[in-house]
């Protein structure tokens, strides 16, 4: 949820950047002036840009994992795996722990 959160946030403030720049800058007279709405071109521009980045988003995770050919580690089973989730197995005890801190594999 945090990710979407943010996703939308910093989707949000280049929009209101782009908008600022292109007042800044007069290009709302200008595509006025040639028969073009600002504001429907602003919003079609974050229909598609939106669009795009929610589908970019969605396969992000999907892709780079099929890039690299790498596999989630859901239970750790051998030593490499265990180091890598950062789990350790407490003396006497059964079954794997997570650490406290950042220290003490």
């Amino acid at each position: 949820m945090k990710r979407i959160a943010l996703f939308l946030l910093t989707n949000l403030a280049v929009l209101v950047t782009l908008s600022a720049v292109a007042h800044l800058f007069g290009l709302n007279r200008f595509t006025g002036a040639q028969g073009l709405d600002f504001s429907g071109l602003l919003a079609f521009a974050a229909l598609f840009g939106f669009g795009g980045a929610f589908i970019s988003l969605a396969i992000s995770k999907w892709s780079a994992k099929m890039a690299v050919g790498a596999r989630v580690i859901e239970h750790p089973t051998t030593p490499a795996e265990v180091w890598l989730r950062g789990y350790r197995r407490p003396p006497g005890k059964d079954g794997w722990h997570r650490n406290a801190g950042s220290g003490g594999l």
